[in-house]
């Protein structure tokens, strides 16, 4: 059974435990609420938890726990002398996981019987058969790859037969124990609450944890590309030329340099004009221009990024090529620093101008009254008294809108090229640290080679920059933001 149909048995179960245990308890007090203990439904509700949560929490683990059992189990089934030249275990993983699923489609789809998969050899045209289903191979199909493909299938079955049992069991244990205990003194308004407490508790903790698995991963694989190659040449380098057969150049600096170039040109569009409109916004605009205004201007930032890149690629890119960088002799192709810069900047306007927006709304109307009666116009009022005010939270809005352009990729791609080079050119193709992780995890790699483990090299140092500048925000925020009764 699919987890999707497990779920809906268990949504159904906690409906009739809900419905039930609100019977109960009600029959338990004699048809009277009145002298239960709690509202009947907390009774209900306490029988529904005690139905979804026991089942839930070893669902996930059951999930997470069986692929690791199972690749353990078949990994051993491999022998060392199986493992095709210049491939690895891993990779050789990952083809019998593909071949597995490829069967499961193929039997599932009726393209092939159960009889007819278990009758397939080496010599078959296996890989022409999934490609029937859209699936591909990295190397050809060996006995043992065929063996171990069908193990996988056959204990990923029996694991989702148990797995079925085990869960629906957990709910209908709890579903029945906590019906069974359900009585008008019981106090079921204080477990509910203190059980949705420990749910929203979990909910927080899995926020923390999950970054601080993705930390973790990336430090661990980051350590073992830093045994493989010196950690000066990676920050200190200027050369970047990745070459999987080695003798790779992986020095960050040209990468760094064009993610800051691109982010630098960027903020210089969408900073003056974010403010600029967050300035008309909130103290010149009506209340008629304002409501149309600002959704209008929010739009962008519900735009996809791949947008923005297409029409860097079509529309910006082109322009300025031919009507500045041919004429001035500094370059002859679309894909520039100035491309991405532009378009990025257009699609950060909108976090500056509402954050920055909001923040010099905040500012108290009595600043502005005392200004203006001291003889101040409205002009000199904005810019001595309400921007000052402002002033923490407008540095914030900027810091977060440089954090989000540090980090696009799509843009980059379509409108700055993939070049890494040291550059003071605004018209010619640069690019980004997270350009080059995409392409670096880019189609068959090798994990254990420096030329792929440099990508979490590469994120783990995003991801420093990137938090420094959140946390630097907030202290500005923090630090110099006037509290205003």
């Amino acid at each position: 059974m699919s987890v999707f149909w497990i779920l809906v048995i268990l949504v159904g179960l906690a409906i009739v435990g809900f419905a039930l245990g609100r019977r109960r308890a009600i029959g338990s007090a004699g048809g009277d609420p009145k002298t239960l203990h709690s509202r009947p439904n907390y009774y209900g509700v306490g029988v529904a938890l005690a139905a979804l949560i026991p089942s839930l929490a070893l669902l996930a683990i059951w999930l997470f726990v069986q692929p690791l059992y199972i690749d353990a189990q078949v990994a051993t089934q491999i022998a060392d002398a199986a493992i095709p030249e210049g491939s690895t275990r891993g990779l050789m993983m990952g083809d019998i996981e593909r071949l597995a699923a490829g069967f499961d489609q193929l039997e599932s789809r009726g393209l092939m019987t159960p009889e007819e998969i278990a009758a397939l050899g080496p010599d078959d045209d296996i890989r022409g058969r999934l490609g029937e289903v859209g699936l591909a191979l990295g190397s050809n199909v060996s006995a043992e790859t065929l063996d171990a493909a069908r193990t996988f299938r056959s204990l990923s079955a029996t694991g989702g037969i148990l797995m079925t049992v085990a869960v629906l069991l957990a709910g209908a244990a709890g579903f029945a124990i906590n019906l069974a205990r359900v009585h008008h003194s019981k106090r079921a308004r204080n477990q509910v609450e203190s059980v949705i407490l420990a749910l929203l508790l979990a909910a927080a903790c899995i926020a923390i944890l999950t970054t601080a698995g993705i930390v973790l991963s990336m430090l661990f694989e980051s350590i073992n590309f830093f045994r493989q190659y010196p950690i000066t040449e990676f920050f200190f380098g200027l050369q970047w030329a990745p070459n999987f057969r080695g003798n790779s150049d992986l020095g960050i600096i040209p990468l760094l340099w064009g993610t800051l170039y691109i982010s630098l040109i960027a903020l210089l569009v969408a900073v003056p004009i974010g403010l600029f409109s967050a300035i008309y916004l909130s103290e010149y605009a009506g209340r008629r221009m304002r409501a149309i205004a600002k959704p209008l201007i929010e739009v962008l930032a519900g735009i996809p990024t791949i947008v923005y890149g297409l029409f860097a690629l079509l529309v910006v890119g082109p322009m300025l090529r031919d009507y500045f960088a041919q004429p001035l002799g500094l370059g002859n192709s679309g894909s520039s620093v100035m491309t991405a810069g532009l378009v990025m900047g257009i699609m950060l306007i909108p976090f500056v101008s509402s954050l920055s927006d909001d923040i010099i709304s905040a500012v108290p109307q009595s600043m502005r009254d005392g200004s203006l009666g001291l003889g101040a116009t409205k002009a000199e009022t904005i810019r001595q008294v309400v921007v000052p005010a402002a002033l923490p939270g407008i540095v914030g809005a900027i810091l977060l809108a440089a954090s989000r352009a540090i980090g696009e990729t799509m843009i980059v791609v379509l409108g700055a090229g993939a070049a890494a080079r040291l550059s003071l050119n605004p018209f010619e193709a640069m690019t980004t640290v997270t350009v080059k992780i995409v392409s670096q995890l880019t189609g068959d790699t090798n994990f254990a080679s420096p030329e792929t483990l440099v990508a979490f090299a590469l994120g783990l140092t995003l991801f420093v920059i990137t938090l420094g500048l959140n946390v630097f925000a907030l202290f500005i925020v923090r630090r110099y933001r006037e509290q205003y009764d």
